[in-house]
């Protein structure tokens, strides 16, 4: 319960950060949105959404975050000389991995996804290399964004800030 609470501020910086703020920046600037359409089959379909959260609690905030966070990236800073300077470097080269391997995201969905592994690499070593507070932001947070494809409403934010960032460039 002690680690509830700042996973959830967490995920809400990073829903702030990352959703209102750098998405619709990304996409405005590379010119293609972040491709979602192999999770079309979440819309407004229960018993996939249920699946697909449950596979997404194993697979991407247990499996990755214990890949990623947990395996490559002390592994990158021991073999860098596990210094401060290591640890940033192993944090950059993490999560630039963590963004190619979201490819079929296009190249949007690869440099947000790195931005976020790069939140989730802080997550972790603001928590002394403890995965379990970097495990449940993955987790609170792609429920969060399941969810809303469910809904329908993933692209509602992102919409309204390109509208402003185009409004601020004309």
């Amino acid at each position: 319960a002690g680690s509830i609470v700042p996973a959830l501020g967490y995920v809400m910086l990073i829903i702030l950060l990352n959703d209102f703020l750098l998405e619709p920046l990304v996409e405005l600037l590379v010119g293609e949105g972040i491709k979602l359409e192999s999770f079309d089959g979440l819309r407004g379909n229960l018993s996939n959404l249920l699946i697909m959260l449950t596979i997404m609690w194993v697979m991407a905030a247990f499996g990755e975050e214990f890949f990623f966070r947990g395996y490559v990236m002390n592994r990158l800073a021991i073999l860098l000389g596990n210094s401060r300077v290591s640890w940033i470097i192993a944090l950059l080269l993490s999560s630039a991995i963590f963004g190619i391997v979201h490819g079929y995201q296009g190249i949007s969905g690869m440099i947000t996804t790195g931005i976020v592994g790069l939140f989730l690499g802080l997550v972790f070593m603001n928590n002394r290399n403890n995965l379990f507070v970097a495990i449940l932001v993955h987790g609170i947070y792609d429920t969060y964004g399941l969810t809303m494809i469910y809904f329908g409403n993933e692209l509602v934010v992102k919409n309204i800030m390109i509208d402003i960032y185009q409004s601020l460039i004309q």
